[in-house]
């Protein structure tokens, strides 16, 4: 995955957690989103390059039973724990999700902006790898990048933009689009950055 962890560890060390420009106050959309796919609380979640996010917070305060986060930074995953006082419903994951290898099935796995940053088709292939061992027959995808008019770089780092149909390309017949949508996301600098989400649902 471009970056390495000595980069992200750098970001989470240095940075404000509302400082860096994915911030959100709330992942209401996210959550929303989670919500619609019908998983239960006692399903599996895992929420991919989810750093500081504030979702696994909002899921254990919606009940969720078992929610993990994987990040590539090891400073990102020990204050997520702290910040959840080391709550046994929530684990924490340090891996490179282009070599992750899931101890158990999923329902849901989430992702909001990492899969942007694989520009390279090689990393591409594992990501897809790593997520279908990881998910569940049944199982639901929810999932944001860049939009194809969204920046061309974030974290210093190049990205590679998708619109509706290059999500539908790469997840393939395996996979059924569920629904889609574009937003905007302000930034805490307030400028503005053009998403494009989907959630797929696993066919079988």
């Amino acid at each position: 995955m471009p970056g390495s962890q000595t980069h992200w560890n750098d970001v989470y060390a240095t940075k404000d957690e509302g400082a860096v420009s994915w911030f959100e106050e709330s992942p209401k959309r996210s959550l929303r989103m989670i919500r619609a796919t019908g998983v239960s609380a006692q399903d599996a979640i895992i929420d991919v390059g989810g750093g500081l996010s504030r979702l696994a917070d909002a899921l254990l305060g919606d009940g969720f039973a078992d929610v993990s986060v994987l990040d590539i930074s090891q400073e990102a995953i020990d204050r997520l724990i702290a910040r959840n006082t080391g709550d046994p419903r929530l684990t924490g994951i340090v891996s490179d999700v282009t070599a992750f290898e899931a101890p158990k099935h999923y329902r849901l796995w989430h992702d909001r902006a990492v899969l942007h940053f694989l520009t390279d088709d090689s990393d591409r292939a594992a990501y897809h790898a790593a997520l279908t061992k990881a998910l569940a027959p049944g199982g639901h995808v929810i999932v944001a990048t860049f939009a194809p008019d969204g920046p061309e770089r974030c974290s210093g780092l190049p990205v590679r933009r998708y619109g509706i149909e290059d999500f539908d390309a790469f997840f393939g017949p395996e996979f059924e689009r569920v629904s889609d949508e574009s937003f905007n996301h302000v930034t805490p600098a307030g400028a503005e950055q053009r998403f494009q989400a989907a959630h797929y649902r696993r066919r079988g």
